[in-house]
């Protein structure tokens, strides 16, 4: 019983955060309610719903429990936080293809009045435009890892309450803006920014810094994130075992994302010549309509 309890505990949010919960809570109601509106011959397979449940499931994990304490007090667990917020929540929502399920489950009110009107806004297009450039995307993927990985800039994010959530968010919404880029179903020629061979491209090079950084970080002998030192660690380890396994995370599952996305790629790639629309597809969602 006091184990269960202790449990509980671990799964009530350390620092609670209404903007996470709202979007965490609110896009799983949106998507349930999606399906219960999209017709029985568009319905998204077994494997598409349960990525979406379990990246947002991820997402709220790290952000909105106990989690969020430790990765304050461990550097290997800040990195955990961080594969989560950036790599495997992401790939996980964008590989569901939410959208259409997305757009049928929310009010028309919202849609019509706040989303299209969004969308239009020529701000909104350029800025959108500007981040999903081929080129300035997996800089900006890249450059945000080791911007927050910078000692001096951690040590002040993990001690700024402000800071420490605009690292969060920032890691966060870069991640879903980089795999909807990278994991578009479509070619070039549907609508893709980008096709599959550049796409392929540009995911093995982004993981190349990302493996330079972790093996630089798991292989120092001198501590580079003294602010756990100066925090307290959660658990009796040493900084510099606390700094390799960090520095593995960092080097190894980042790895593996990236060559999970070119494998997705590939299989997309290799099938593409049978068209965008395929059998229990669902329709492509524009807001410009």
């Amino acid at each position: 019983m006091p184990d269960l309890k202790a449990a509980l505990a671990f799964l009530l949010p350390w620092e609670f955060s209404p903007p996470a919960l709202i979007l965490c809570v609110g896009a799983v109601l949106f998507y349930v309610r999606g399906l219960r509106r999209v017709p029985a011959a568009e319905h998204p397979g077994f494997g598409r719903r349960l990525a979406f449940f379990s990246g947002w499931a991820l997402i709220y994990f790290v952000l909105q429990t106990h989690w969020d304490y430790l990765s304050q007090h461990m550097f290997f667990i800040h990195r955990i936080q961080h594969l989560v917020l950036h790599h495997l929540g992401p790939f996980l929502v964008v590989l569901a293809q939410p959208l259409p399920v997305l757009a049928r489950g929310l009010p028309a009110g919202v849609v019509d009045r706040v989303l299209r009107p969004f969308w239009r806004n020529a701000v909104t297009r350029f800025v959108y435009g500007v981040l999903q450039n081929w080129a300035v995307a997996p800089v900006l993927f890249v450059g945000l890892i080791f911007f927050w990985l910078t000692p001096s800039i951690h040590f002040d994010a993990m001690l700024n309450a402000r800071l420490y959530l605009v690292m969060n968010w920032s890691m966060l919404i870069d991640g879903m803006l980089f795999w909807a880029l990278m994991l578009d179903p479509r070619s070039r020629h549907e609508g893709a920014l980008i096709g599959y061979g550049p796409r392929i491209f540009l995911l093995l090079l982004t993981s190349l810094p990302q493996i330079f950084l972790g093996a630089a970080i798991g292989l120092a002998r001198h501590e580079l994130y003294d602010v756990y030192s100066v925090c307290g660690r959660a658990w009796p380890m040493s900084p510099l075992e606390d700094q390799s396994l960090g520095g593995l995370i960092t080097w190894i599952p980042a790895g593996m994302m990236h060559l999970l996305g070119v494998l997705v790629l590939l299989g997309r790639w290799m099938h593409s010549d049978q068209g965008s629309t395929k059998p229990g597809a669902l329709p492509a969602v524009s807001l410009n309509a």
